[in-house]
């Protein structure tokens, strides 16, 4: 955006906006102004922050030390193996799980993962493979007496992106793509209170990206996903409404309201304009935040307490519906206690004492803002049609089109930091020597080990099984796949044989006409 003069926007750098067209009151189409009216937006966002470390049993007392503190919901990431469909006791796992998330792998980690948490009150958020944490949460209902119907929450589901700046699975596309799609339908009848389709824009923000291909990639995915679940047979309005964009929001906090405001009006205006939606709920996208990881410093790690307060009361501002705070400690662990609690007081602190929620979209009329709306959703539109012009999203992920965005991304956000043209305080301004800066290294830096506890449980566990019970579970994922049954479907009855995730996936790829075993590819099928 150009302004007037440098340094302050004045009326030539206000668009001309029609009111009722492009921002609507708050709670009306487009949504620019946020999605829900003054009324609602009173009642604040929902507080959370991330969790997951160890085990099911150790995430679990996690989660209900956050809810003793005021947390509104909970949000849970899988560690590595969990997320890469790989059991613990795998070689190539053991030496890494619960250090990065929870290490989950049936169906009794999912029951003392969430032992004790009021599933049908309480919001709770996966950053799990979608198929088999949504098999997971509804057995979880079912065990704790709860109508599946009634759980809140949601799932990453990111079939286009995850496996270049995520989490590999080493599923093809177009297996990634049917569970993607399985998913969200399964959850359309059977939890319908639940997001099974959470645009994760986030990871591709903090790979690297800067706003407009944060968002452009989003809003790529969001279109074909809605495109290819309309084609088979689901109409718009049945799974819109549970549509959620998690978004970053980096230092630049003018630059992330105005991506929210853009985001929301080009949500909206592609679900009714686009593709046909009729219901209101669809057009009004549910943004939510975290702020951003890759702006927190190993050096000096207080800093990243008031990164994390800045960037926080500017996503309250922006009306979105959930938030976590980024815990300081990021640049080494996953949250500890001490963090968990400057994040989720930082959040109580910004709606109770601030009153930042007395007016929805404070930054609405600035000539600056509105500008710079404007232009942030010119760049994102074009963005879109720049990358779908290039090709089917199917073969731009397997030329490396992608992984491409990514990688020149990440070398010139590493290049900017060096060069200095991007200024890090603590890194390449008013650093200082490593024996002075230790307020909170003590707690940062404590490591957190693998659990092999975990891992010979799951060990032992696996020996005293029902071979036979567990084969024959098995033995139905891949006569579902190869027929074109719903594998969400298929999940949960395997892990009702006591089939475990890396068995089930490793059946998925065997019937997909792939290896069983991704890092082993000399195994026998």
């Amino acid at each position: 955006m150009e302004r007037s003069a440098p340094g302050f926007a004045g009326p030539a750098d206000g668009p001309p906006l029609d009111y009722a067209r492009d921002l609507g009151d708050p709670g009306e189409f487009p949504y620019t102004r946020g999605a829900r009216g003054a009324l609602a937006r009173s009642a604040g966002w929902t507080h959370r922050e991330l969790s997951g470390e160890g085990s099911p049993r150790r995430s679990n007392r996690q989660l209900h030390y956050l809810l003793g503190h005021g947390a509104r919901g909970l949000d849970v990431i899988g560690d590595a193996a969990t997320m890469g469909l790989v059991d613990p006791d795998h070689l190539y796992a053991r030496h890494s799980v619960g250090t990065q998330g929870v290490s989950v792998c049936r169906r009794e980690d999912f029951f003392e993962l969430y032992d004790g948490v009021p599933m049908g009150e309480v919001s709770v958020s996966n950053s799990m493979n979608a198929p088999f944490c949504i098999a997971g949460l509804y057995l979880t209902a079912q065990h704790n007496g709860t109508d599946p119907a009634l759980i809140r929450g949601s799932v990453i589901n990111a079939p286009f992106f995850m496996e270049d700046y995520g989490y590999a699975t080493h599923l093809p596309f177009p297996v990634r793509m049917r569970m993607a799609l399985d998913a969200i339908e399964f959850a359309t009848t059977h939890l319908p209170r639940f997001h099974p389709f959470v645009e994760d824009t986030y990871f591709i923000s903090d790979g690297g990206p800067g706003p407009v291909d944060e968002m452009a990639l989003g809003f790529v995915e969001i279109r074909a996903v809605a495109r290819a679940l309309i084609a088979r047979g689901l109409d718009i309005d049945s799974f819109a409404p549970r549509i959620a964009v998690l978004v970053n929001c980096r230092m630049d906090v003018f630059t992330e309201i105005a991506k929210i405001r853009a985001t929301r009006r080009i949500f909206a205006r592609l679900m009714r304009d686009e593709l046909g939606a009729r219901d209101p709920r669809s057009w009004s996208p549910n943004v939510t935040v975290h702020t951003s990881g890759a702006s927190l410093t190993a050096q000096q790690p207080v800093n990243n307490i008031v990164r994390g307060a800045l960037q926080a009361f500017a996503m309250a501002a922006a009306g979105v519906k959930a938030m976590e705070i980024s815990a300081f400690d990021e640049a080494f662990r996953t949250p500890s206690g001490t963090a968990h609690l400057v994040g989720l007081r930082t959040q109580q602190i910004i709606a109770l004492e601030t009153e930042v929620s007395a007016s929805a979209d404070p930054f609405g009329g600035s000539w600056f803002i509105e500008g710079l709306t404007d232009d942030i959703e010119a760049r994102i539109l074009a963005r879109v049609a720049e990358i779908e012009a290039a090709g089917d999203p199917a073969e731009l992920f397997e030329s490396g089109y992608f992984r491409g965005i990514f990688q020149d991304a990440m070398e010139r956000f590493g290049r900017e930091i060096s060069d200095g043209s991007r200024t890090v305080v603590g890194v390449n301004a008013f650093s200082m020597p490593p024996e002075d800066d230790t307020l909170l290294k003590e707690v940062s830096e404590v490591k957190i080990r693998p659990d092999d506890e975990h891992t010979e449980r799951i060990i032992a566990w696996k020996a005293g099984r029902d071979m036979d019970r567990v084969a024959a579970g098995l033995a139905h994922v891949n006569e579902g796949v190869r027929t074109g049954a719903n594998t969400v479907e298929l999940i949960i009855h395997a892990f009702e044989h006591d089939a475990t995730v890396g068995e089930i996936a490793g059946e998925i790829r065997v019937a997909s006409g792939l290896k069983r075993d991704p890092m082993n590819p000399g195994a026998a099928a």
